[in-house]
């Protein structure tokens, strides 16, 4: 083996991490990320006791189930962020909306704390669109440059791919008859 090899002598947390960094790219990992937080608080907070001395606070209310729920919802949006971005729109919004619901429901949505980090989650979500890949490189000589087309005299020449009437869309010919049959007061289809 050369010093020169690349990729062989590369620590497994090296990979790892480089691995970490390529799915987490690809998905909206940051919105899941919160979302989820978001929903632990929520779910959290009307089944602890707070224990301050000898005095013991419970923070239940009668919407204990309603907040569990929501919580465990948000925590499951979350989760289908990561792992089936698709639908990254719907789970957003869905958690924008679990998030508002939380303030009536939930303690004041975990004690704003939910509320927040839910609320953060899903407008990331919603606003994030997958990487594009990587442009084509340049032609590096005239010869490998595309033809150039020019109208009249003193115009700039335009590349030959360009649209040159693209303001007036061409209307594709009918690829059947589109002659009416007059018998019986009937056409065709009928």
């Amino acid at each position: 083996m050369s010093p020169e090899s690349q990729g062989q002598n590369e620590h497994y947390l090296t990979l790892s991490r480089r691995g970490f960094r390529t799915w987490r790219g690809d998905r909206p990992f940051w919105a899941g990320l919160f979302t989820m937080l978001g929903g632990v608080p929520i779910m959290y907070f009307p089944y602890a006791n707070m224990h301050l001395g000898n005095v013991t606070l419970a923070m239940s209310t009668t919407a204990g189930a309603g907040s569990l729920i929501i919580g465990v919802l948000l925590v499951t949006l979350g989760l289908t962020m990561w792992f089936h971005s698709i639908v990254r729109v719907f789970a957003g919004v869905a958690a924008i909306l679990l998030a508002l619901i939380s303030i009536p429901v939930a303690n004041i949505g975990g004690f704003l704390i939910g509320f927040i980090f839910a609320l953060l989650g899903g407008a990331l979500s919603v606003a994030w669109a997958p990487g594009e890949p990587p442009a084509e490189a340049e032609p590096a000589s005239a010869e490998e440059a595309p033809e150039t087309v020019s109208f009249a005299k003193g115009d700039e020449p335009l590349p030959e791919g360009a649209l040159y009437g693209a303001g007036v869309p061409e209307q594709p010919q009918a690829p059947y008859d589109t002659t009416v049959d007059a018998e019986g007061g009937r056409h065709r289809a009928g």
